[in-house]
């Protein structure tokens, strides 16, 4: 016989379902917030400066968290330069930068009274994703954990930035970026940035090694901020949805542009060798002390840039200024070539050191041409060579002393 409920449990039933309910209905406003409480990420990429330490750009990663009071800028760039040590740790190559969380505001106002553009990069991150890096981000900001070991290259400002997001994403970025190359160079990107100021083109240009002339993956392109916000619009999620959700630009660029790319040409620079080198030939049949007097010019330059990238290599960890080629063009060795110049000036005999030295300095000219042209460690420096080894030439021809001048 079928069993026939009383209206007691009926009722009993009833109550339990609509309590049930009530639960539910309180509970939803706290399952939403969890669920819609995830913060928003962006990557703010600022436009290069005037200042020297501007020339490369500038980016920052940006949390606007619906649970704080107004978006938070994570800045890796901030150092001070009131430590004790500063200048001696810069010298050496152990310089320490720090994280800096601001807000977002307070960022942008030095950028906006300087006249640099500043873009925002909206990230397409999942809730898990952006909880992760914005924990990630406030415990690295803390004071204990706020200072790294800072290098021009491979561990600046925006590639801080990069292996930020790189962790959060789960390796995205490296997946997709370490094995592609479009055969940039630290050198030519260092060059590039560095070329509106003439002292900075060529301190890097003559300063930097080997090392800065092996071609990047576009991983190690993300050194320069704007390498960092190009590559990002090119990232795609595993279900091929793209990285970058949104693009906006938050404040004009009032500066003058980003030097553009554009292939360097060798032949000019030889050109100009060559025209010297037959000045000092012409100089030399005229007027051999004066061509004297002006080469102690030539060989003090060499010298001191040469001790200086000696210096760069033996007593600081600057390392892409390691093993440098320059250093046979730009000699030090031509310091000793100055007391028999000064001979020669005066119209004595320079001794039998110049002799030596002089053939010499331009011997190992000859090593840098074929250090050039060498697969080891090849150091892109063919500008250098064809302005300054016909020089070395030139004044080994013109200047090299008969065997009965020597004493």
């Amino acid at each position: 016989m079928p069993r026939t409920e009383t209206p007691r449990a009926t009722v009993s039933r009833a109550w339990r379902h609509a309590f049930a309910l009530l639960l539910a209905l309180l509970a939803w406003p706290a399952l939403a917030q969890v669920a819609g409480d995830a913060p928003r990420v962006g990557v703010a990429t600022m436009q290069p400066g005037e200042v020297f330490f501007e020339r490369f750009g500038h980016n920052a990663i940006v949390i606007d968290d619906p649970a704080a009071p107004e978006p938070v800028s994570y800045n890796f760039g901030f150092f001070d330069p009131s430590e004790p040590d500063f200048v001696a740790r810069f010298v050496r190559g152990d310089m320490r930068y720090q994280l800096a969380a601001l807000p977002l505001a307070d960022d942008l106002a030095y950028y906006r009274e300087v006249g640099r553009g500043v873009s925002i990069q909206w990230l397409d991150l999942d809730p898990a994703q952006a909880r992760h890096l914005a924990t990630a981000l406030a415990w690295n900001a803390r004071p204990e954990n706020a200072h790294y070991r800072y290098d021009y290259f491979t561990d600046n400002c925006s590639t801080r930035v990069r292996d930020a997001l790189d962790d959060a994403l789960g390796g995205l970025l490296h997946r997709q970026l370490q094995g592609r190359s479009r055969g940039n160079t630290y050198r030519g990107d260092a060059v590039r940035l560095a070329s509106p100021a003439l002292w900075m083109w060529l301190g890097f240009d003559i300063g930097l090694g080997p090392a800065a002339d092996r071609p990047n993956a576009l991983w190690q392109d993300m050194f320069v901020p704007m390498r960092l916000a190009e590559a990002l619009r090119g990232i795609r999620h595993a279900d091929g949805r793209p990285l970058v959700a949104e693009e906006v630009e938050v404040l004009p660029h009032r500066q003058p542009a980003e030097p553009p790319e554009r292939a360097r040409q060798w032949w000019p620079w030889l050109l100009a060798g060559l025209a010297l080198g037959a000045a000092v030939l012409a100089l030399g049949r005229r007027a051999p002390r004066a061509l004297a007097a002006t080469a102690l010019g030539f060989w003090t330059l060499c010298a001191l840039l040469g001790t200086v990238m000696l210096f760069l290599w033996l007593g600081t960890e600057h390392v892409f200024g390691w093993r440098n080629h320059n250093l046979l063009l730009f000699n030090p060795l031509c310091l000793l070539l100055l007391p028999g110049g000064w001979r020669l000036a005066r119209g004595r005999a320079p001794g039998r050191l110049f002799a030596i030295v002089l053939p010499t300095v331009a011997t190992l000219g000859i090593v840098a041409l074929f250090l050039h042209w060498l697969p080891v460690l090849p150091q892109r420096n063919a500008a250098w060579l064809s302005l300054v080894l016909p020089l070395h030439l030139a004044l080994l021809a013109a200047l090299r002393p008969k065997q009965a001048a020597l004493a």
